[in-house]
């Protein structure tokens, strides 16, 4: 197995468990995928993607359709996505996503993090290069060979099809997310969930104590509601 198959088995998208953040988080996307591409989701792929994102992690129908309906409204104000760079104490880049309506709250709260926790903030493009962006679907396990799926997406861009508890998972490079999408929609393959990751390229142990002190940015962060996703270098245990 590559790459993507250890980096889904440590992180087991442990960065969503808070079901109240995972809506506010898809509540973002909805609307910068509404201001992108319209409202319509038979012609918004973006917009597909994160309704079928909202199915995953179980987000009532309602919820979703009044988001959208907001989110349609010429008032509604739009988020920007912006991305943060840094280094957490031991020499751990940091690589963090946000999606925010204020960019001065979210620099001030994003750099009191670092600083409070013996981090540092750096400039654009520090550590963005130590990571390689993916894009990755979820489709159902039944009736279809992972190793098939492979050989006959590679030409869309596939790199990494393997199978967990959750489904066939299917990576790609970022710009690769489009061509997939198409090809899954027109085999009439249920896409349960799909998304972008930042996979790092090399990571680095830590001894138990740097571990503690790592962590310590990481769920500040984790916890800003501007925050939309947060990587990092450090090697993460693999759950069982």
């Amino acid at each position: 197995m590559g790459r993507a198959f250890e980096f889904r088995k440590a992180r087991k998208m442990k960065r969503w468990s808070a079901m109240s953040k995972a809506f506010t988080r898809i509540g973002k996307d909805i609307v910068m995928a509404i201001k992108e591409g319209g409202p319509d989701p038979a012609s918004n792929s973006r917009l597909r993607a994160v309704i079928q994102n909202a199915k995953a992690v179980n987000m009532p129908k309602d919820n979703v359709e009044r988001a959208i309906k907001k989110a349609s409204d010429k008032s509604q104000g739009d988020y920007k996505e912006v991305i943060f760079e840094g280094y957490a104490p031991h020499g751990i880049a940091i690589l963090v996503e946000t999606a925010t309506d204020n960019n001065t709250r979210t620099v001030a709260n994003v750099r009191s993090y670092f600083n409070k926790c013996d981090g540092s903030l750096g400039t654009s493009g520090s550590v963005v290069f130590m990571f390689d962006h993916t894009c990755n679907f979820r489709i159902p396990n039944e009736g279809l060979d992972p190793e098939e799926m492979e050989l006959e997406l590679i030409d869309f861009g596939a790199e990494e099809v393997f199978a967990d508890d959750d489904g066939i998972l299917i990576y790609a490079p970022f710009e690769s997310f489009g061509a997939i999408q198409a090809e899954l929609e027109s085999r009439e393959i249920e896409i349960l969930s799909s998304g972008f990751e930042r996979i790092p390229q090399v990571t680095k142990k830590l001894t138990p104590e740097e571990v503690v002190d790592v962590e310590k940015l990481l769920e500040k962060l984790d916890d800003d509601d501007d925050v939309q996703n947060v990587y990092h270098t450090m090697e993460e245990s693999a759950e069982e």
